[in-house]
């Protein structure tokens, strides 16, 4: 078993500066030996009473700089939040995610801001992280094809960009499925933020890929195509009309919308 101050350096070599207490449970014993869980305790109450951590939920940590302990732990927890992010990420999914909905639209406008919700489409997991006033929300998503409920995170996983924000990678979803995305109402809380959906087609209208369009057609995204007609309008005729006609394939106007996130 090592000690305290051998636990302090080997904590000090973490690159994510984010830990879990099953991190500091595996510097104590990879083993995770039920005899040591006593002195894990111990070693975490020494741990934040020496300021070499700091807690920003229960059972997660920050390894703060010296700079970092004159923060308040909301302007810490800003600070931290995209390392905070990717260690969930890979902590419960690994790299079988995408970040979906409004986020990944903001991502393309270049909008780095801390979200108040953030949406991490992946395979098998639902899962809603607090951590303070931020929200990270896993979700699965299931849809009908051939009028049969299918997983849908293997055809969307198509149409996924990575992305690296302050050296850190994160996939998002393509530009032509985040505006799919955001124009779904996806939470009973929030409506669609037609500002945003307005500012991305006007700058990325030009370059987007019409095919995508037309392959997202077949996972319905029913809802999200009369509405992005309707900002098109204004904005770009030939986009307009390519919604429209994806609109006339499925058969004119719609009131429901199939895809159903879990």
């Amino acid at each position: 078993m090592l000690s305290f101050n051998k636990i302090v350096n080997k904590m000090y070599k973490k690159w994510w500066k984010i830990l879990f207490k099953d991190d500091i449970f595996e510097i104590i014993d990879p083993e995770k030996k039920d005899k040591f869980k006593s002195y894990l305790n111990k070693t975490i109450y020494l741990l934040k009473a020496n300021k070499i951590i700091i807690t920003i939920k229960p059972w997660v940590y920050i390894i703060p700089t010296n700079e970092d302990l004159n923060l308040n732990i909301i302007d810490l927890l800003d600070k931290y939040y995209l390392k905070l992010l990717k260690r969930y990420i890979t902590f419960y999914v690994w790299n079988n995610f995408y970040i979906s909905w409004k986020k990944a639209l903001e991502i393309h406008m270049k909008d780095y801001n801390v979200p108040e919700k953030i949406f991490i489409v992946n395979r098998n997991i639902n899962k809603r992280i607090k951590v303070w006033n931020y929200e990270i929300i896993f979700k699965t998503i299931f849809g009908k094809l051939n009028w049969r409920k299918i997983n849908l995170y293997s055809r969307f996983s198509k149409y996924i960009n990575k992305k690296n924000i302050e050296w850190i990678y994160f996939n998002i979803s393509s530009l032509e499925l985040s505006l799919l995305e955001s124009a779904l109402i996806v939470d009973n809380y929030e409506g669609i933020d037609f500002s945003l959906l307005n500012k991305a087609l006007k700058k990325y209208s030009k370059i987007l890929n019409k095919k995508t369009f037309y392959s997202l057609w077949e996972l319905k995204f029913i809802m999200s195509f009369n509405r992005l007609k309707e900002v098109s309008k204004n904005i770009d005729k030939d986009l307009y009309f390519i919604f429209l006609d994806i609109i006339k394939v499925n058969g004119g106007l719609f009131i429901w919308e199939w895809l159903r996130w879990f």
